[in-house]
Order: C-alpha cells, then sequence, then structure tokens
C-alpha cells in the first residue's frame, strides 16, 4: 500500500474521488458537495488557517487503485480547551480492509504527534459542529441529510479495534409534523402565552439584517456561560445567515420575543438533499442551475430543524413550548412540509435532549465521536455534561 500526501490539484482530485469508490453500490449514499469540502481546506475561505490552524491529509493506493483518505487537523479554537492537547481526524474513507484503516489513522497520529499533540477525536470538521461530524452506527437504511457524515457499519469496527473510544453520543431525531404536540407542551405554551408581552412569529417580511440581529442575541443569551462558550461575532452571524440566504424559507425561521427582545428560536431549512441528490456531489455552474431548478420545482416534504434556543434567563418558562406550538399552529398548515429531522444533539446536554424526546420524536440515526489518547495510561474521560453532571 502506497500512502501518498495531498500537496497539490492532482491528488486533492483524488481526495475528492474516494468516497465514489467507497459508496459506488450503496443506493442511501447522497454525496458531499464538492465545493463545500474544498472550502474546508482553502486557505483563503477557513478562517481557522489564519489562526494558525494546520491540515494534512493523505490518500492510500494499492495496486496503483484508491483506497482510501484522511486528514488530520489542530483547531486553535478547541486544541487547548481541556486538560490535553487534542487534535482532530475525519473525512476518513476507506475499503474494507483494517490493514488500510490502520494505516491512515497511524498517519494522523504520527504528524500529531510532530506537532506535540496528545490524543485526537474524530472523525470530525476543522471547522464548526454542524457538518461532517461523527461516525454513523445507527440507521444506514435512509438518504444521509445535508452535511451529516454518512459511512459503512464497517467504520465502526475500524475505530474502536484501533482504540478509540466514546467521547460523546450524536443523536438525531425525527418527527411527523402532522401529528398535534402533547398536552405538556400546549398547556405550558398556553401559560407563557398570557403574557401580553410575548410572541411568536415568524421571519416573512423581515430583513436579512433584523434576522441576522435576532439571531445574535438569542445564541449569545442561550449559550453564555456554558464552559468553553465563546460569544459569536455579529461578522460571525452575518456568515452563518448569509448562507442561509439562497435555501431560506421565512416561514420556518420562528422567533419568540418579550416585547421588541428576541428571547428564543426554532429555526429550520428545507432539507438541501432533496435537491443535491440530483448533483451528484458538484456545484459547478451546471449543478447551480440544476440545484434553483430543483429547488423551485420540486415538492418539498422534509425540513430540518438547525438550531432551537432560548435565552437563559427565560429557559423552563414554556418559551420552548410556544415555539413548538407555533409550528403546529402556523407552519403545517401552510402543507409545505410533513416532516422535520432535528440536527444532532450530543448525550452531554440532557436537558435539550429531554425537551425533544417530550416532543414525541422517534431517534431516527446516532453518531459516535471518538476521542483517542496516544499515551494509554491519560485516563479516558467522556464530554462533560452541561451542567456539570458526569457523563458515563
Amino acid at each position: 500500500m502506497e500512502l501518498i500526501e495531498v500537496d497539490d490539484k492532482k491528488t486533492e482530485e483524488l481526495f475528492l474521488e474516494v468516497p465514489k469508490i467507497i459508496y459506488k453500490h450503496d443506493k442511501n449514499y447522497i454525496p458531499h458537495v464538492k465545493q463545500d469540502v474544498q472550502k474546508v481546506f482553502d486557505k483563503k475561505k477557513n478562517k481557522l488557517f489564519k489562526q494558525k490552524g494546520e491540515v494534512k491529509r493523505w490518500i492510500l493506493k494499492q495496486d496503483g487503485t484508491l483506497i482510501g483518505r484522511v486528514a488530520a487537523f489542530i483547531n486553535p479554537k478547541t486544541v487547548k480547551t481541556g486538560a490535553h492537547q487534542i487534535g482532530g481526524m475525519g473525512f476518513f474513507e476507506c475499503t474494507n480492509n483494517q490493514d488500510a484503516a490502520f494505516l491512515l489513522f497511524d498517519a494522523c497520529k504520527k504528524w500529531l504527534l510532530e506537532k506535540g499533540i496528545e490524543g485526537m477525536d474524530g472523525p470530525i470538521n476543522f471547522g464548526e459542529r454542524d457538518q461532517f461530524w461523527g461516525l454513523l452506527v445507527q440507521n444506514f437504511t435512509s438518504p444521509n441529510s445535508y452535511g451529516m457524515n454518512y459511512n459503512p457499519p464497517y467504520y465502526k469496527d475500524f475505530f474502536e479495534n484501533y482504540g478509540f473510544k466514546n467521547y460523546f453520543n450524536q443523536y438525531v431525531y425525527w418527527r411527523d409534523l402532522r401529528v398535534p404536540a402533547q398536552e405538556v407542551f400546549v398547556k405550558k405554551a398556553g401559560m407563557i402565552g398570557q403574557d401580553p408581552q410575548f410572541k411568536v412569529r415568524h421571519m416573512r417580511g423581515e430583513s436579512i439584517e433584523n434576522i441576522t440581529a435576532y439571531f445574535l442575541e438569542v445564541y449569545n443569551a442561550a449559550w453564555g456561560g456554558i464552559a468553553g462558550f465563546k460569544a459569536m461575532r455579529m461578522e460571525q452571524a452575518k456568515a452563518i445567515i448569509n448562507a442561509m440566504k439562497v435555501i431560506m424559507d421565512k416561514d420556518i425561521l420562528l422567533f419568540a420575543f418579550l416585547g421588541d427582545k428576541p428571547i428564543g428560536f426554532y429555526l429550520s431549512i428545507p432539507e438541501l438533499n432533496d435537491f443535491f441528490k440530483h448533483l451528484n456531489g458538484n456545484m459547478n455552474w451546471f449543478g447551480k442551475l440544476k440545484f434553483l431548478l430543483h429547488l423551485k420545482l420540486s415538492k418539498r416534504k422534509t425540513m430540518v430543524g438547525v438550531v432551537f434556543g432560548v435565552s437563559r434567563e427565560y429557559q423552563g418558562r414554556g418559551v420552548e413550548s410556544a415555539l413548538i406550538k407555533y409550528c403546529e399552529d402556523y407552519v403545517v398548515p401552510l402543507n409545505r412540509y410533513s416532516e422535520t429531522i432535528l440536527t444532532w444533539i450530543g448525550d452531554f446536554n440532557p436537558r435539550m435532549i429531554k425537551v425533544i424526546e417530550n416532543l414525541g420524536t422517534e431517534l431516527y440515526r446516532t453518531l459516535f465521536t471518538y476521542r483517542i489518547y496516544f499515551d494509554e495510561s491519560i485516563p479516558f474521560e467522556r464530554h462533560p455534561i452541561i451542567g456539570g453532571k458526569t457523563n458515563r
């Protein structure tokens, strides 16, 4: 087997070709958009490079045939957040050959050790957690959602046989929107709804600038105070909202207000893979044309809950319930969406899991984020629970 560093356009293209080999006969696999993957490793587009982030990538060949790929990286935002220096690995793909998989893992380990790193998480993204994060371990029989990792079942054995341990579970939930919200949500929504200052509304007719400002205020108020949280800046909020503009449906961007103050949100987008499945993973000019055509003409079925949050000051007062009830009362009658998939929630956030499960959702997919310490004498601990309890 020949391990080759990705260091030019030719090897870059080969890196992008590997999934086509792995998933050639898998009808449930929808390719990640080529340009989305390229942005992760583009020094002009990924701001982590400007903050001294580092990446190394490899492809693997056997008898001249591509059989695998992997990337290792050092994220300057997360490498020092715990007691140990932790790097990352991701974009792993490999044929059903454990020796090949271990060779790819070894390449990541060796490079990270040379950089003074003590362990690595994977498979993760060199960037935010909303894309390319985790290893699928449950539900290989449904098409993957946009930006969500999908892989063959045998990858799990590769990781665990190598020595990776489960750092945290990622739960993805599904719900039939046509099923009425449970009585507990109706009751809580009714209680807070008695406050004349309180209201929930969609963003139809609102400017992008206003939506961005509302999002930024709630996001920082909802997660502020949590260990390791860094306040989002306006430029980051603008980048997130602007990235949604092409596919944004303002009817499913829901905000809760107390007077003029935004205090909660339930933000969803259409399931993009309903459209991207027609593009073969390429958003070139022709792909963009096909995407816009399908976006306009294709019947929608699924919306994806991207983020759900309530300002900490107002949590537990029924705001969550009011947002859910409003979705039932306003979004469902539009007859545009019949189901929702909620983007993954870590098992380190039991309070949010309880809210979601009480909604009558079904566990749709489970992914694992693994961690390995290169020095086996370092005690392994799972991701801490939000609130300070132990995650067992």
